[in-house]
């Protein structure tokens, strides 16, 4: 295998380990605004809750738990984690090929 080839497919996993870190960062730091109950008027902070929305789409609503910020922590947190784990699994099969 060359050695070209090689430097590609570790920037193609450096590059997949990445985006699933910053999607997760997205997730986490929504999470936190949620918690530290950061106005949502702010652009910034809408900017985020809207990405964050988007991201967990498939893990908004999926428990039902009595208290919301439960349900925010547990469902945006699966999502970050369910990212983050494939994201970097994805990347460590690319980085042995």
């Amino acid at each position: 295998m060359s050695p070209r080839y090689r430097n590609g497919a570790n920037q193609a996993g450096t590059v997949i380990a990445i985006v699933a870190d910053v999607m997760a960062l997205i997730l986490g730091l929504w999470i936190l605004m949620y918690l530290l109950d950061a106005n949502r008027a702010n652009d910034f902070v809408q900017f985020i809750h809207d990405a964050a929305r988007w991201l967990a789409g498939w893990s908004h609503d999926l428990f039902t738990f009595d208290e919301e910020w439960a349900r925010v922590v547990a469902g945006y947190g699966l999502a970050a984690v369910v990212y983050l784990f494939v994201g970097h699994a994805i990347s460590n099969r690319v980085h042995r090929h």
